[in-house]
């Protein structure tokens, strides 16, 4: 046994230890509040205590009943029972507590005493490696980041699962909000950015792995930022990791897309008047309130991409996550393999990313050339998904853009609904193809493409409009 003055040096709590292990034993309540609580031994500091742990779990998966006599047996068809202190170490604690009244609560100590000891272990190693020259930096945060999210995933473990009716009430909940008439139109989740989208999907809601494919000029980044725009006006925090473009770039398709200025007046020839400039700062210290946050480096491995999102979750309660766009992500892990099996595992990481920090990700994809190549109608289909069929399988939402405009065709009436035919009399000029939707149907629904602007205007919405700051309209169609 170890001497007492080694236990000081770390965090632990003995006493509490030698409690849950007596009324393990005791109790037989208590082993099903322990292992729903505790599952690693190193939650018990002292070694004796894992070993008596690892012993009632044994039993305990084996619906065997956990007391002193069963214990003891164990530990002697492990050949550990002298280790854990012998027949007279295991009556000693049996005798100590009885009731299980506060085993939740000593659990909890235990766990919190076994995080901190991980937590010093880990900066521990990480210092280690970050006073070695010969460690790259990257190598060094990746793990930092699996570790800590290693920590993380024990503190997962301990939490209660949702019950039934919990999820009964959870949903009623839900109803609620669909049902409530303060909005014109409920969501679950956050804002797609257009009305009539909200009204079939309900928004995106947390969890959701969304992917928005298209090719490239059809307007894919232009779609997503008018999504971060409609979040960010209800205070919604947004992180956009652009693999593509500059924070620069991206800012003046967002003030594009926001106010009457079109986009060649922003990056191209400036503005005629004197004017223009006040209402640029009146718009600019409006939008500079907008909890948006932004990585344009360019940097797209997965790894780092996770740490980011996760970064962003902690500070800034970010409540959806943009990445533009998934075939330029890589991951590092992966070193050999086909392209396909690499975005294959990013889309399943970013998945579950979804559902750990519980928001939306809306993920922008590339489309294969087929589609240039097809002959007759270039409407993209989900096998047309570049580098991976996984991507479908993944994702809860796949949408598609489709301008038939760009390939020099007309919108045909007959391809469409009545609905549909009236957005077309409105001015209707893309397609927004639900190809995906779990847990609602698929669709297609007509909005309005206005080139200079580089924005979707949803045409169900007679204040979704694209007005001019003067008679400049020459078309600048970019994605």
């Amino acid at each position: 046994m170890k001497d007492n003055k080694e236990y000081k040096k770390l965090p632990m709590a003995l006493d509490i230890e030698d409690a849950v292990i007596s009324v393990t034993m005791n109790d037989t309540r208590a082993p099903d509040i322990l292992f729903e609580t505790i599952r690693t031994e190193r939650a018990f500091y002292r070694p004796e205590n894992q070993l008596l742990f690892t012993a009632m779990f044994e039993l305990y998966s084996r619906s065997e009943p956990i007391d002193l006599l069963t214990v003891s047996e164990k530990l002697r068809q492990m050949k550990k029972l002298e280790a854990a202190g012998g027949d007279f170490h295991l009556i000693a604690l049996a005798q100590k507590v009885t009731s299980s009244a506060h085993m939740e609560y000593h659990c909890r100590i235990l766990l919190q005493k076994y995080l901190k000891r991980c937590i010093i272990q880990m900066n521990n190693q990480i210092i280690g490696l970050a006073f070695d020259d010969s460690n790259d930096v990257f190598d060094i945060l990746d793990s930092y980041q699996k570790q800590f999210d290693r920590i993380v995933d024990i503190t997962q473990r301990g939490r209660r699962t949702v019950s039934f009716p919990e999820a009964l009430e959870n949903l009623k909940r839900e109803v609620e909000r669909l049902s409530d008439n303060s909005e014109d139109v409920p969501l679950v989740g956050v804002t797609t950015g257009f009305k009539s989208t909200d009204k079939h999907t309900g928004g995106y809601r947390p969890g959701n792995l969304v992917i928005l494919a298209a090719r490239p000029g059809m307007g894919k980044t232009s779609k997503v930022l008018k999504t971060a725009i409609g979040n960010l006006k209800r205070g919604v925090p947004v992180g956009i990791i652009s693999l593509e473009m500059s924070m620069d770039e991206l800012a003046a398709r967002l003030v594009a897309i926001d106010t009457s200025f079109h986009l060649k007046q922003l990056r191209k020839i400036g503005f005629k008047k004197l004017e223009y400039f006040k209402t640029y700062d009146s718009h600019s210290k409006r939008m500079s309130a907008y909890p948006l946050y932004v990585n344009d480096s360019g940097v797209g491995d997965l790894t780092e991409v996770v740490i980011q999102a996760k970064a962003w979750k902690r500070s800034e309660n970010i409540g959806l996550l943009i990445i533009d766009y998934l075939q330029l992500m890589g991951d590092r892990e992966i070193t050999s393999g086909k392209r396909e099996q690499v975005i294959s595992a990013i889309s399943r990481r970013l998945k579950l990313l979804a559902k750990e920090l519980e928001i939306p990700i809306i993920a922008l994809s590339q489309l294969s050339r087929e589609v240039e190549r097809r002959g007759g109608s270039k409407r993209p289909h989900l096998s047309d998904l570049r580098d991976s069929g996984a991507i479908e399988q993944d994702a809860d939402i796949v949408e598609f853009i489709y301008r038939p405009g760009y390939y020099k065709a007309d919108m045909d009436p007959k391809d469409y609904g009545d609905v549909n035919q009236k957005r077309l009399d409105l001015g209707a000029n893309v397609e927004i193809n639900y190809a995906k939707f779990r847990g609602g149907s698929t669709r297609t629904i007509l909005m309005k493409w206005v080139g200079d602007k580089t924005k979707f205007l949803c045409v169900d919405d007679e204040n979704d409009t694209a007005e001019y700051i003067d008679d400049e309209k020459t078309v600048f169609d970019a994605e």
